[in-house]
Protein backbone atom coordinates (compact mmCIF):
# COMPACT_ATOMS: atom_id res chain seq x y z
CA UNK A 1 0.00 0.00 0.00
CA UNK A 2 2.77 2.38 0.88
CA UNK A 3 4.48 1.71 -2.50
CA UNK A 4 1.25 2.45 -4.35
CA UNK A 5 0.90 5.71 -2.44
CA UNK A 6 4.46 6.65 -3.38
CA UNK A 7 3.84 5.88 -7.07
CA UNK A 8 0.66 7.97 -7.02
CA UNK A 9 2.55 10.79 -5.33
CA UNK A 10 5.37 10.57 -7.92
CA UNK A 11 2.91 10.54 -10.84
CA UNK A 12 1.12 13.55 -9.42
CA UNK A 13 4.42 15.43 -9.02
CA UNK A 14 5.46 14.52 -12.58
CA UNK A 15 2.14 15.71 -13.96
CA UNK A 16 2.51 18.96 -12.02
CA UNK A 17 6.08 19.47 -13.26
CA UNK A 18 5.05 18.80 -16.88
CA UNK A 19 2.17 21.24 -16.61
CA UNK A 20 4.51 23.85 -15.12
CA UNK A 21 6.98 23.39 -17.97
CA UNK A 22 4.21 23.83 -20.51
CA UNK A 23 3.15 27.07 -18.83
CA UNK A 24 6.76 28.31 -18.73
CA UNK A 25 7.22 27.33 -22.37
CA UNK A 26 4.28 29.52 -23.34
CA UNK A 27 5.54 32.45 -21.25
CA UNK A 28 9.29 32.43 -21.88
CA UNK A 29 10.19 29.68 -24.33
CA UNK A 30 11.13 26.05 -23.77
CA UNK A 31 12.20 25.27 -20.25
CA UNK A 32 14.34 22.43 -21.54
CA UNK A 33 16.73 24.83 -23.35
CA UNK A 34 18.43 25.77 -20.13
CA UNK A 35 18.29 22.35 -18.53
CA UNK A 36 19.42 20.23 -21.50
CA UNK A 37 22.87 18.63 -21.35
CA UNK A 38 23.76 20.27 -24.68
CA UNK A 39 22.34 22.78 -27.14
CA UNK A 40 23.87 21.36 -30.33
CA UNK A 41 26.07 18.55 -31.56
CA UNK A 42 28.64 18.20 -34.28
CA UNK A 43 32.00 16.71 -35.17
CA UNK A 44 35.51 17.86 -34.56
CA UNK A 45 37.67 18.93 -37.49
CA UNK A 46 41.05 20.53 -38.01
CA UNK A 47 42.69 22.84 -40.52
CA UNK A 48 44.24 20.55 -43.12
CA UNK A 49 47.10 21.55 -45.40
CA UNK A 50 48.22 19.60 -48.46
CA UNK A 51 51.96 20.02 -48.98
CA UNK A 52 52.94 19.89 -52.66
CA UNK A 53 56.24 19.88 -54.54
CA UNK A 54 57.47 23.39 -55.36
CA UNK A 55 60.20 22.27 -57.77
CA UNK A 56 60.52 19.50 -60.32
CA UNK A 57 62.90 16.58 -59.83
CA UNK A 58 63.51 13.23 -58.18
CA UNK A 59 62.19 12.86 -54.63
CA UNK A 60 65.38 11.99 -52.79
CA UNK A 61 63.84 11.76 -49.33
CA UNK A 62 60.43 11.96 -47.63
CA UNK A 63 60.50 10.79 -44.03
CA UNK A 64 56.90 11.45 -42.93
CA UNK A 65 54.50 8.62 -42.22
CA UNK A 66 50.76 8.66 -41.66
CA UNK A 67 49.93 9.36 -38.03
CA UNK A 68 53.32 10.95 -37.37
CA UNK A 69 53.44 14.25 -35.51
CA UNK A 70 55.59 16.96 -37.09
CA UNK A 71 56.64 20.40 -35.93
CA UNK A 72 56.10 23.56 -37.95
CA UNK A 73 58.99 24.31 -40.30
CA UNK A 74 60.57 20.88 -39.90
CA UNK A 75 62.38 19.64 -43.03
CA UNK A 76 60.92 16.21 -43.79
CA UNK A 77 62.36 15.62 -47.24
CA UNK A 78 64.08 17.08 -50.26
CA UNK A 79 64.00 17.01 -54.07
CA UNK A 80 67.03 16.67 -56.35
CA UNK A 81 68.06 20.11 -57.67
CA UNK A 82 71.56 19.32 -58.93
CA UNK A 83 70.95 21.11 -62.23
CA UNK A 84 69.82 24.23 -60.44
CA UNK A 85 72.93 24.14 -58.26
CA UNK A 86 75.16 23.89 -61.36
CA UNK A 87 73.37 26.83 -62.94
CA UNK A 88 73.83 28.81 -59.76
CA UNK A 89 77.57 28.03 -59.78
CA UNK A 90 77.81 29.30 -63.37
CA UNK A 91 76.13 32.55 -62.39
CA UNK A 92 78.44 32.93 -59.37
CA UNK A 93 81.47 32.46 -61.65
CA UNK A 94 80.14 35.02 -64.14
CA UNK A 95 79.48 37.46 -61.30
CA UNK A 96 83.08 37.14 -60.15
CA UNK A 97 84.36 37.78 -63.69
CA UNK A 98 82.17 40.85 -64.01
CA UNK A 99 83.37 42.13 -60.64
CA UNK A 100 87.00 41.63 -61.70
CA UNK A 101 86.39 43.40 -65.01
CA UNK A 102 84.72 46.28 -63.23
CA UNK A 103 87.71 46.62 -60.90
CA UNK A 104 90.02 46.77 -63.95
CA UNK A 105 87.80 49.43 -65.52
CA UNK A 106 87.93 51.45 -62.33
CA UNK A 107 91.76 51.17 -62.35
CA UNK A 108 91.85 52.33 -65.99
CA UNK A 109 89.67 55.28 -65.12
CA UNK A 110 92.02 56.23 -62.30
CA UNK A 111 94.97 56.07 -64.72
CA UNK A 112 93.15 58.28 -67.21
CA UNK A 113 92.38 60.72 -64.44
CA UNK A 114 96.05 60.77 -63.42
CA UNK A 115 97.04 61.42 -67.05
CA UNK A 116 94.66 64.35 -67.27
CA UNK A 117 96.09 65.76 -64.06
CA UNK A 118 99.63 65.43 -65.51
CA UNK A 119 98.61 67.34 -68.65
CA UNK A 120 97.02 70.06 -66.56
CA UNK A 121 100.15 70.14 -64.34
CA UNK A 122 102.47 70.77 -67.32
CA UNK A 123 100.37 73.75 -68.42
CA UNK A 124 100.40 75.05 -64.85
CA UNK A 125 104.23 74.83 -64.70
CA UNK A 126 104.54 76.93 -67.87
CA UNK A 127 102.24 79.55 -66.42
CA UNK A 128 104.35 79.68 -63.30
CA UNK A 129 107.47 80.17 -65.46
CA UNK A 130 105.72 83.00 -67.30
CA UNK A 131 104.84 84.67 -64.03
CA UNK A 132 108.48 84.46 -62.88
CA UNK A 133 109.72 86.03 -66.15
CA UNK A 134 107.18 88.84 -65.90
CA UNK A 135 108.29 89.51 -62.34
CA UNK A 136 111.95 89.60 -63.47
CA UNK A 137 111.06 92.07 -66.25
CA UNK A 138 109.28 94.28 -63.74
CA UNK A 139 112.33 94.21 -61.46
CA UNK A 140 114.67 95.09 -64.32
CA UNK A 141 112.46 97.95 -65.41
CA UNK A 142 112.58 99.42 -61.93
CA UNK A 143 116.38 99.07 -61.93
CA UNK A 144 116.60 100.79 -65.34
CA UNK A 145 114.50 103.67 -64.07
CA UNK A 146 116.75 104.07 -61.04
CA UNK A 147 120.01 103.90 -63.04
CA UNK A 148 118.52 106.16 -65.68
CA UNK A 149 118.19 108.92 -63.08
CA UNK A 150 121.74 108.26 -61.88
CA UNK A 151 123.09 108.49 -65.45
CA UNK A 152 121.22 111.78 -65.93
CA UNK A 153 122.85 113.15 -62.79
CA UNK A 154 126.26 111.81 -63.93
CA UNK A 155 126.44 109.49 -60.98
CA UNK A 156 126.49 106.27 -63.07
CA UNK A 157 127.85 105.22 -66.46
CA UNK A 158 125.50 104.70 -69.44
CA UNK A 159 126.78 101.13 -69.78
CA UNK A 160 124.84 99.99 -66.74
CA UNK A 161 121.59 101.21 -68.31
CA UNK A 162 122.49 99.53 -71.60
CA UNK A 163 123.18 96.24 -69.80
CA UNK A 164 119.79 96.43 -68.07
CA UNK A 165 118.06 97.10 -71.41
CA UNK A 166 119.78 94.05 -72.87
CA UNK A 167 118.58 91.87 -69.99
CA UNK A 168 115.05 93.20 -70.42
CA UNK A 169 115.10 92.28 -74.13
CA UNK A 170 116.28 88.78 -73.30
CA UNK A 171 113.51 88.40 -70.72
CA UNK A 172 110.91 89.70 -73.18
CA UNK A 173 112.01 87.07 -75.72
CA UNK A 174 111.77 84.38 -73.00
CA UNK A 175 108.33 85.72 -72.12
CA UNK A 176 107.11 85.45 -75.72
CA UNK A 177 108.60 81.98 -76.08
CA UNK A 178 106.91 80.86 -72.87
CA UNK A 179 103.60 82.29 -74.05
CA UNK A 180 103.94 80.34 -77.28
CA UNK A 181 104.70 77.19 -75.27
CA UNK A 182 101.68 77.83 -73.10
CA UNK A 183 99.43 78.33 -76.13
CA UNK A 184 100.77 75.15 -77.72
CA UNK A 185 100.52 73.29 -74.43
CA UNK A 186 96.96 74.49 -73.92
CA UNK A 187 95.96 73.32 -77.39
CA UNK A 188 97.63 69.95 -76.84
CA UNK A 189 96.21 69.70 -73.33
CA UNK A 190 92.73 70.45 -74.59
CA UNK A 191 92.98 67.69 -77.17
CA UNK A 192 94.43 65.25 -74.68
CA UNK A 193 91.87 66.24 -72.04
CA UNK A 194 88.98 65.78 -74.46
CA UNK A 195 90.37 62.41 -75.46
CA UNK A 196 90.84 61.39 -71.86
CA UNK A 197 87.35 62.60 -70.91
CA UNK A 198 85.91 60.64 -73.84
CA UNK A 199 87.77 57.53 -72.70
CA UNK A 200 86.58 58.04 -69.13
CA UNK A 201 82.99 58.43 -70.33
CA UNK A 202 83.44 55.24 -72.32
CA UNK A 203 84.68 53.47 -69.19
CA UNK A 204 81.68 54.85 -67.26
CA UNK A 205 79.33 53.48 -69.92
CA UNK A 206 81.06 50.10 -69.73
CA UNK A 207 80.77 50.10 -65.95
CA UNK A 208 77.07 50.95 -66.21
CA UNK A 209 76.68 48.00 -68.56
CA UNK A 210 78.48 45.78 -66.07
CA UNK A 211 76.23 47.08 -63.29
CA UNK A 212 73.16 46.18 -65.36
CA UNK A 213 74.54 42.69 -65.99
CA UNK A 214 75.32 42.26 -62.31
CA UNK A 215 71.79 43.32 -61.38
CA UNK A 216 70.31 40.83 -63.85
CA UNK A 217 72.57 38.03 -62.62
CA UNK A 218 71.78 38.85 -59.00
CA UNK A 219 68.08 38.53 -59.81
CA UNK A 220 68.64 35.19 -61.60
CA UNK A 221 70.73 33.93 -58.73
CA UNK A 222 68.08 34.94 -56.19
CA UNK A 223 65.43 33.06 -58.18
CA UNK A 224 67.59 29.95 -58.35
CA UNK A 225 68.47 30.18 -54.67
CA UNK A 226 64.75 30.39 -53.92
CA UNK A 227 64.06 27.29 -56.00
CA UNK A 228 66.92 25.42 -54.31
CA UNK A 229 65.51 26.39 -50.90
CA UNK A 230 62.06 25.16 -51.97
CA UNK A 231 63.59 21.76 -52.75
CA UNK A 232 63.63 21.24 -48.96
CA UNK A 233 60.17 19.92 -48.09
CA UNK A 234 58.82 21.42 -44.87
CA UNK A 235 55.66 21.07 -42.87
CA UNK A 236 53.95 24.48 -42.81
CA UNK A 237 52.07 23.70 -39.58
CA UNK A 238 52.58 21.67 -36.47
CA UNK A 239 50.26 18.71 -36.48
CA UNK A 240 49.59 15.16 -37.53
CA UNK A 241 50.25 13.65 -40.94
CA UNK A 242 46.94 12.38 -42.29
CA UNK A 243 48.05 11.00 -45.66
CA UNK A 244 51.21 10.41 -47.68
CA UNK A 245 51.00 10.63 -51.47
CA UNK A 246 54.56 10.08 -52.71
CA UNK A 247 57.54 7.85 -51.98
CA UNK A 248 61.30 8.25 -52.21
CA UNK A 249 62.65 7.82 -55.74
CA UNK A 250 59.55 9.10 -57.52
CA UNK A 251 59.85 11.91 -60.06
CA UNK A 252 57.65 14.78 -58.95
CA UNK A 253 56.56 17.90 -60.78
CA UNK A 254 55.61 21.29 -59.39
CA UNK A 255 52.22 21.02 -57.69
CA UNK A 256 52.43 17.27 -57.09
CA UNK A 257 50.83 16.54 -53.64
CA UNK A 258 53.32 14.93 -51.26
CA UNK A 259 51.46 14.65 -47.97
CA UNK A 260 48.56 16.12 -46.00
CA UNK A 261 48.95 17.43 -42.48
CA UNK A 262 46.38 18.76 -40.02
CA UNK A 263 46.86 21.26 -37.20
CA UNK A 264 45.54 19.04 -34.43
CA UNK A 265 46.54 21.38 -31.62
CA UNK A 266 43.86 23.87 -32.62
CA UNK A 267 40.66 21.99 -33.37
CA UNK A 268 37.18 23.15 -34.35
CA UNK A 269 33.81 21.71 -33.43
CA UNK A 270 31.45 22.20 -36.37
CA UNK A 271 28.02 22.23 -34.80
CA UNK A 272 24.57 23.30 -35.99
CA UNK A 273 22.15 25.59 -34.14
CA UNK A 274 18.55 26.42 -34.84
CA UNK A 275 17.33 29.87 -35.82
CA UNK A 276 16.07 30.30 -32.24
CA UNK A 277 19.49 29.52 -30.80
CA UNK A 278 21.18 31.76 -33.35
CA UNK A 279 20.21 34.84 -31.34
CA UNK A 280 22.25 33.48 -28.41
CA UNK A 281 25.42 33.01 -30.44
CA UNK A 282 28.07 35.69 -31.09
CA UNK A 283 31.58 35.65 -32.59
CA UNK A 284 34.17 35.41 -29.80
CA UNK A 285 31.64 34.08 -27.29
CA UNK A 286 33.02 31.56 -24.78
CA UNK A 287 31.11 28.29 -24.67
CA UNK A 288 31.46 24.82 -23.20
CA UNK A 289 32.39 21.90 -25.45
CA UNK A 290 32.16 18.22 -24.60
CA UNK A 291 34.17 15.61 -26.47
CA UNK A 292 32.15 12.40 -26.68
CA UNK A 293 34.35 9.30 -26.32
CA UNK A 294 31.40 6.91 -26.40
CA UNK A 295 29.88 4.72 -23.69
CA UNK A 296 28.85 7.83 -21.81
CA UNK A 297 32.46 9.03 -21.41
CA UNK A 298 32.87 12.75 -22.05
CA UNK A 299 35.44 15.45 -21.40
CA UNK A 300 34.76 19.13 -21.01
CA UNK A 301 36.72 21.87 -22.84
CA UNK A 302 36.49 25.61 -23.08
CA UNK A 303 35.64 26.82 -26.56
CA UNK A 304 35.20 30.07 -28.45
CA UNK A 305 32.78 30.79 -31.29
CA UNK A 306 35.08 31.45 -34.25
CA UNK A 307 32.64 31.46 -37.18
CA UNK A 308 28.91 31.59 -37.87
CA UNK A 309 27.46 30.72 -41.24
CA UNK A 310 25.38 33.45 -42.87
CA UNK A 311 23.22 30.88 -44.65
CA UNK A 312 20.88 28.23 -43.31
CA UNK A 313 20.89 24.63 -44.47
CA UNK A 314 18.87 21.49 -43.90
CA UNK A 315 19.84 19.61 -40.77
CA UNK A 316 22.50 16.97 -41.59
CA UNK A 317 21.29 13.43 -40.84
CA UNK A 318 24.11 12.84 -38.37
CA UNK A 319 23.32 15.96 -36.32
CA UNK A 320 20.94 16.19 -33.38
CA UNK A 321 19.47 19.54 -32.30
CA UNK A 322 17.55 20.38 -29.17
CA UNK A 323 14.52 21.07 -31.38
CA UNK A 324 13.99 17.98 -33.51
CA UNK A 325 11.27 19.79 -35.46
CA UNK A 326 13.82 22.28 -36.87
CA UNK A 327 14.57 21.57 -40.52
CA UNK A 328 16.86 24.54 -41.17
CA UNK A 329 19.95 25.13 -39.05
CA UNK A 330 23.06 27.34 -39.10
CA UNK A 331 26.59 25.97 -38.96
CA UNK A 332 28.99 27.38 -36.37
CA UNK A 333 32.64 26.68 -35.69
CA UNK A 334 33.93 26.54 -32.15
CA UNK A 335 37.69 26.84 -31.65
CA UNK A 336 39.03 24.38 -29.06
CA UNK A 337 42.58 23.93 -27.78
CA UNK A 338 43.33 20.22 -28.07
CA UNK A 339 45.11 18.44 -25.25
CA UNK A 340 45.82 15.48 -27.51
CA UNK A 341 42.65 13.55 -26.73
CA UNK A 342 40.37 15.06 -29.37
CA UNK A 343 40.52 13.30 -32.72
CA UNK A 344 39.29 14.41 -36.14
CA UNK A 345 35.75 13.17 -36.79
CA UNK A 346 34.97 12.63 -33.11
CA UNK A 347 31.47 13.63 -32.00
CA UNK A 348 31.12 16.62 -29.74
CA UNK A 349 28.44 18.58 -27.93
CA UNK A 350 28.04 22.31 -27.50
CA UNK A 351 26.56 24.05 -24.49
CA UNK A 352 25.85 27.75 -24.98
Amino acid sequence: MQNMKKRKHTQAWTSFHTAACLVMAVLSGSCSDKDAEYDATGTFEATEVTVSAQVTGELLRLTVEEGQTVASGTVVGNIDVRQLQLKRDEIVSAQRQLASGKQQMAANKRQLGAGKEAVDSRTLDLRKQLAVIEQQIANQQRERHRFGELVADGAAPQKQVDDIDAQIRVLERQKEATRDQIASANESADKQSRGIVAQMEGVDAQMEGVDAQQTGMASQRAQIEDQIAKANIKSPVAGTVLAKYAEQGEYVAVGKPLFRVADTRNMFLRAYVTSTQLSWVKIGQKVTVFADYGNGEKKEYEGRIAWISDKSEFTPKTIVTDDERADLVYAVKVAVRNDGNIKIGMYGELKL
